[in-house]
């Protein structure tokens, strides 16, 4: 598979070509679950596409800082995604929990908030809610620490698990003070107050960026999404990657219409990387 590096829009032409002209100001950030890791019914197998360190690591030498903004506990993408110790990713930053927490490749420091009370009581009450509601066979709870996800994708009728259960929950986080993060086949209940678009402007201006890509898949992508846009228009270059399933779904239609450039998944984001890094070895 080769995926050209040919964004369809005008504007994302623009910005691709201002960051393979300014390697050393350019940001590369990246969504993790069905972005790099293909997406799979046990997190716990959620491993990086195969390449995609590989690929990563051999952007970051060509100037490029390198950040992973994910939902996911910082623990958890750095245990699974093994970005640790790998010459070439000294200048990665994981922005975990949709920012709230963040890891630092070059220090190795690890920062993060104490824990509202309201997720403790969502994890006590929710056993009982989902029995309550007669969940369905296959839906599952995911505890990521900070947050509740519970999971329909091995449901027999995944979508309208999904259905049954998204009002029932949206009232749970509200009685506890918690926000509700839709996905694909995924409610989770977190707290408010963080999220990928706020880390990732907090980043990029932290770092100097003069560019920006972001690549996502899922509704909580959009908050990056939105706050690329915002930069764009402040003249900060950043073309919006979009990381489409390959399983057969649809692409989540918001984040497909407002990529520069649609990929089919994971092992499509690596081949993207792996076409940046060519870019900029021919034109060094």
């Amino acid at each position: 598979m080769a995926i050209a590096l040919h964004p369809s829009t005008a504007a994302g032409r623009d910005a691709l070509a201002a960051l393979l002209a300014d390697p050393a100001g350019a940001v590369v950030a990246l969504d993790y679950d069905g972005t790099l890791a293909p997406i799979v019914a046990d997190p716990e197998q959620a491993h990086p596409a195969p390449g995609a360190l590989a690929a990563l690591a051999a952007l970051g030498p060509r100037g490029a800082a390198l950040a992973v903004a994910t939902g996911w506990p910082t623990a958890s993408a750095l245990r699974l995604g093994g970005f640790a110790g790998v010459a070439g990713l000294e200048r990665l930053t994981v922005l975990g929990h949709y920012g709230a927490e963040r890891w630092d490749a070059a220090t190795g420091e690890f920062t993060a908030p104490q824990v509202p009370p309201g997720v403790a009581a969502v994890r006590a009450e929710l056993p009982a809610l989902l029995a309550e509601l007669a969940a369905p066979a296959g839906v599952g709870i995911e505890d990521k620490g900070r947050s509740l996800a519970v999971h329909t994708r091995r449901a027999a009728d995944p979508q309208g698990a999904l259905e049954l259960l998204r009002g029932p929950l949206g009232e749970l986080a509200a009685r506890h003070g918690l926000s509700v993060e839709p996905g694909r086949l995924v409610v989770e209940l977190r707290p408010g107050g963080a999220d990928k678009g706020v880390a990732l402007t907090g980043f990029l201006r932290e770092s100097g960026a003069r560019s920006v890509l972001y690549a996502g898949d899922d509704l909580g992508d959009l908050a990056a999404y939105a706050a690329v846009e915002e930069l764009r228009g402040e003249g900060l270059p950043n073309p919006l990657v979009a990381s489409g399933p390959v399983t057969g779904e649809p692409p989540v239609r918001e984040v497909a219409e407002r990529a520069d450039l649609v990929v089919p998944g994971p092992v499509g984001v690596v081949e993207l990387l792996n076409g940046l890094y060519g870019a900029l070895s021919a034109a060094s």
